[in-house]
């Protein structure tokens, strides 16, 4: 099946960020909870742990998103999108991105996904289009908050992250329905 190009090798190089997790390690197949359950199937739409390191001095914010590159659709598939965690938090728990988001960090916020919902959902591709990658990411920031509206799409943190990132770690999971 076809794979487009991993979207981070697009946008300009930044210094990179460990990114680490208990629940996931890059290029294994997703587990249960971060599969989705929306399509009847056994999934748990649960955010993984995250925990970073290595970020600069300067990083005034974080932001946390993960993306389906391989999605059938020309812009892939946004499926969580969380900005303005304080800079001090360099940990979300496991179901961070519970609907709501409830149990993030004060002050963090989180977008709509592309399915419409203010929550983490899991891998949940179409039958037979291949093995997926989601693209779990970390950004330093070099602003504390984003001005970014409650009605904005994930697309357009994606922007505003291309001006205000200034290092960036990845975990890439991977997910296919036969």
């Amino acid at each position: 099946m076809f794979q487009r190009p991993n979207p981070y090798n697009l946008l300009r190089k930044l210094p990179a960020i460990s990114l680490l997790s208990n629940e996931l390690a890059d290029g294994n197949t997703l587990g249960l909870d971060q599969q989705t359950g929306i399509f009847g199937g056994p999934g748990r739409d649960k955010s993984p742990h995250l925990v970073w390191s290595g970020h600069p001095a300067e990083t005034r914010s974080f932001a946390i998103t993960c993306y389906d590159a391989d999605a059938p659709t020309a812009s892939g598939f946004w499926h969580w999108a969380v900005y303005d965690i304080p800079p001090e938090r360099v940990e979300l728990a496991h179901d961070a991105g519970a609907n709501g988001g409830g149990s993030l960090p004060d002050g963090a916020k989180m977008l709509n996904n592309d399915a419409g919902a203010r929550q983490f959902l899991g891998a949940g591709p179409p039958p037979g289009t291949g093995p997926h990658r989601y693209y779990f990411a970390v950004h330093a920031l070099d602003v504390a908050k984003l001005d970014i509206p409650d009605s904005a799409s994930p697309a357009w943190l994606g922007f505003q992250l291309f001006v205000h990132a200034i290092a960036r770690g990845l975990i890439v999971g991977l997910f296919e329905q036969a």
